[in-house]
């Protein structure tokens, strides 16, 4: 117990002292994740703040299930607040957290919570290139695994 206090300690520490670059006040563009199958969302990012912005991507996800025929498709809707961090130049990372709500086709409507964790490169035009980790756990409905996706956004 003692070894988790300490490193959720310096964690907390290393985040509030690296610094941060701009964000974007606004970026809208395409997620292309996998989560079992595959899944294009439409993605908008908004500053919150210089450290915070909040995501929101409205998406379609088609998946087989193991040993049948049928297919699992799922339309879905996920915010997420993330926090930002500078790692040198236009290169970040960042991580956050949030749920989503949605409606499959083999169990109906479902209710998840998320957490992302993530890299991007912000270039000198406006496009935003990431590579994120999002987990889904569903609190209701059977909803939930991990999902890797690469996000290509415009910045205005």
């Amino acid at each position: 117990m003692k070894k988790v206090i300490i490193a959720m300690v310096l964690f907390a520490s290393v985040m509030f002292s690296v610094q941060s670059q701009n964000i974007a006040r606004n970026a809208l563009g395409l997620r292309l994740g996998d989560n079992n199958g595959f899944g294009t969302e439409i993605s908008y990012q908004g500053e919150l703040s210089e450290y915070n912005r909040i995501e929101v991507d409205l998406g379609y996800r088609s998946q087989g299930i193991e040993n049948s025929n049928d297919k699992n498709n799922a339309f879905k809707l996920t915010g997420l607040y993330q926090w930002v961090w500078n790692i040198d130049g236009g290169f970040n990372w960042f991580a956050g957290f949030g749920g989503g709500i949605g409606d499959r086709s083999t169990d109906g409507f479902f209710v998840n919570a998320d957490g992302l964790v993530g890299i991007e490169y912000d270039f000198d035009f406006p496009l935003l290139i990431s590579l994120d980790f999002r987990q889904e756990f569903g609190l209701t409905g059977d909803y939930d695994g991990s999902d890797i996706a690469l996000s290509l956004r415009y910045q205005f």
